[in-house]
C-alpha cells in the first residue's frame, strides 16, 4: 500500500504535524503516569493509594471531555490545542516543587480537564486533513504516535526518576509543553461553529462504542499506575517492560494492518482486537514469572488494544456529525477515562489487598465482558 499516493495523498505536512503534536503529548503523559505514583510512595501512599492520582486525573478528564468537545467545536479546536498545552505545562511545574502528597490529589482532577481538552481537539483536528474515504489508514498511521510515545516515555521517565528524582521531570516536561503550545500556532486553521447546542447525551450510535471502550478502560487504568510497581517488587532490571513492551506491540499491529488493509467495514475487526486484549490481560494474570511474562502479555495486549481506537473513531469519523465531532470524541473519551479512573482505583484496592495477579484477572474480566457489546456493533 502507497501511503504517499497522491489520489488522495495521505502523508501531508497537516498531517504530519497532528502527528508530532500527538506524540510529544503521550511522549510527555507516560513519563508521568509511572513516576508519580513512586513520587507519592516517597511521600508515604500506601501502595493502594498511588493510584489515586490516575483516579483523579481520569476522573477530570472523563467530565471535562463532555465538555471540552463541544468547546473546541465551538471556539475552536487549535484554539483549545494552544490553550491546554499551556496549562498543561503550569500543572507540570507545579508537581515538581509539590512537598507533600495532598497537592497531586488537588491538582490531579483539574489537570485531567486541561488533557481531555488536548486530546478531544486533537483528535477533531484530524477531520480536518485526512482526505475522504482513507480515514481508516489515516487513523492507524496516526495511532502510530500514542505507541511511539509510550515506548519512550517510561524508559526516559523512570530513568531520569531513579537517577534524579522526579522534580526533573516535571520541569522539563512544562518545558516540553510550552513548546507544544507554540506548535499548536500552526495547526490548520478550522471554522469555529459559533453558539454551542449545549449539553447533549450522545445518541445510540457513539454509546456502543463508548460501552466498549469504558470495559476495557478498567483494566487498563491499572496497568499504567502499577505494572512499573510490580517489575520493581520483583526487582526486574527494565521497571517499564510492560509499557514499552505494549506499545511495540500496539506498533507491531498497526504496521500490519496497514499492510494488509481494513476492507470495506473496518469495525468487524473489532471483536478480534478485544480478544487479543483479553489474552494479554489472561497472561499477565496467569503466567508465572517476572520480565518475560511482562513482555509476552503486553505484547500481545498492546496488539489488541490499539487497533481497537483505530477501528472505533475510524466509525465514528464517518458517522458523526461534522458540527459536533468534538462532542463525539469527548463522549468516547468520557467513557474511556471514566473507566481508567475507576479501575485505577477499584483495581488498585485489589492489588493492595490481594495482590497484583489478582488485579490483572479482574481487568481480563472486564474486557471479555465487553465482547457482546463489539459483536454487535461490528454488524451495525
Amino acid at each position: 500500500m502507497d501511503l504517499s499516493s497522491p489520489r488522495p495523498r495521505l502523508i501531508t505536512r497537516q498531517f504530519a504535524l497532528v502527528w508530532a503534536i500527538t506524540f510529544l503529548t503521550f511522549f510527555a503523559a507516560f513519563q508521568l503516569f509511572p513516576t508519580v505514583p513512586l513520587r507519592l510512595r516517597a511521600l508515604g501512599a500506601s501502595l493502594a493509594e498511588s493510584g489515586r492520582f490516575m483516579s483523579l486525573f481520569t476522573a477530570g478528564s472523563a467530565l471535562g471531555a463532555l465538555f471540552t468537545g463541544a468547546l473546541g467545536d465551538r471556539v475552536g479546536h487549535r484554539r483549545l490545542v494552544i490553550t491546554s498545552a499551556l496549562l498543561y505545562a503550569a500543572f507540570l511545574g507545579a508537581y515538581a516543587v509539590l512537598p507533600v502528597r495532598w497537592g497531586f490529589y488537588v491538582l490531579a482532577f483539574p489537570h485531567g480537564i486541561v488533557w481531555s481538552g488536548l486530546l478531544t481537539a486533537t483528535m477533531a483536528s484530524l477531520a480536518h486533513v485526512l482526505p475522504d474515504g482513507r480515514h481508516a489508514d489515516g487513523l492507524s498511521l496516526y495511532g502510530l504516535a500514542s505507541p511511539g510515545g509510550v515506548i519512550v516515555g517510561p524508559l526516559l521517565g523512570l530513568w531520569i526518576q531513579q537517577r534524579w528524582g522526579f522534580a526533573p521531570i516535571g520541569w522539563y516536561l512544562a518545558i516540553l509543553f510550552l513548546l507544544l503550545g507554540a506548535l499548536g500556532t500552526t495547526l490548520p486553521k478550522d471554522h469555529p461553529h459559533g453558539r454551542a447546542e449545549g449539553f447533549k447525551w450522545p445518541d445510540a450510535a457513539v454509546l456502543v462504542p463508548s460501552l466498549v471502550l469504558f470495559c476495557v478502560a478498567l483494566g487498563y487504568g491499572a496497568l499504567g499506575s502499577y505494572t512499573a510497581q510490580e517489575a520493581l517488587a520483583l526487582r526486574m532490571p527494565v521497571p517499564s517492560a510492560f509499557l514499552s513492551s505494549m506499545a511495540v506491540g500496539m506498533v507491531l499491529m498497526r504496521l500490519a494492518m496497514l499492510r494488509r488493509g481494513f476492507g470495506k467495514r473496518p469495525i468487524r475487526k473489532l471483536p478480534a482486537m478485544l480478544l487479543g486484549a483479553f489474552a494479554g490481560m489472561a497472561l499477565l494474570a496467569a503466567l508465572p514469572g517476572g520480565t518475560l511474562r511482562h513482555v509476552l502479555s503486553a505484547l500481545l495486549y498492546g496488539a489488541g488494544y490499539s487497533m481497537m481506537h483505530t477501528l472505533i473513531n475510524a466509525k465514528l469519523l464517518e458517522s458523526a456529525d461534522p458540527k459536533r465531532r468534538g462532542s463525539a470524541f469527548g463522549a468516547l473519551l468520557f467513557a474511556f477515562d471514566s473507566g481508567i479512573g475507576l479501575g485505577s482505583f477499584s483495581l488498585g484496592w485489589i492489588i493492595g489487598t490481594y495482590g497484583y495477579r489478582a488485579g490483572w484477572a479482574l481487568g481480563a474480566l472486564a474486557i471479555l465482558v465487553s465482547l457482546p457489546l463489539a459483536l454487535r456493533l461490528s454488524r451495525d
